[in-house]
């Protein structure tokens, strides 16, 4: 099992949180923690980058949810960059690429 680890980088046009690890029921809650703590405006946008995302389970899923959930409700706009070929398989069996904005880089 691979510790989640979160960094967090502001750029001009919002934050970015890069997501390493396993994004697991054990884990899910660190990332839902972060996202909480944003403080977001309707002109950024939330990227997750998943590049290093080795997992992800449904509590996982649950958590980008709620993290797009956190951004509407800012009025911002969310993007997932770098999504590992197996959880972008598992999002788009559940309809969830067409939910989120999914970029590869």
């Amino acid at each position: 099992m691979s510790p989640l680890n979160i960094t967090r980088r502001e750029t001009p046009t919002g934050p970015v949180l890069r997501v390493a690890g396993e994004l697991d029921y054990a884990q899910a809650a660190a990332l839902r923690e972060q996202v909480d703590g944003l403080v977001l405006s309707a002109d950024q946008c939330l990227v997750i980058d998943l590049s290093g995302l080795e997992f992800c389970d449904s509590t996982g899923i649950t958590a980008l949810l709620a993290a797009r959930q956190h951004a509407q409700a800012a009025g911002a706009g969310i993007v997932l960059a770098g999504v590992p070929a197996n959880t972008l398989r598992v999002l788009a069996i559940v309809g969830l690429d067409q939910v989120f904005t999914i970029r590869p880089d």
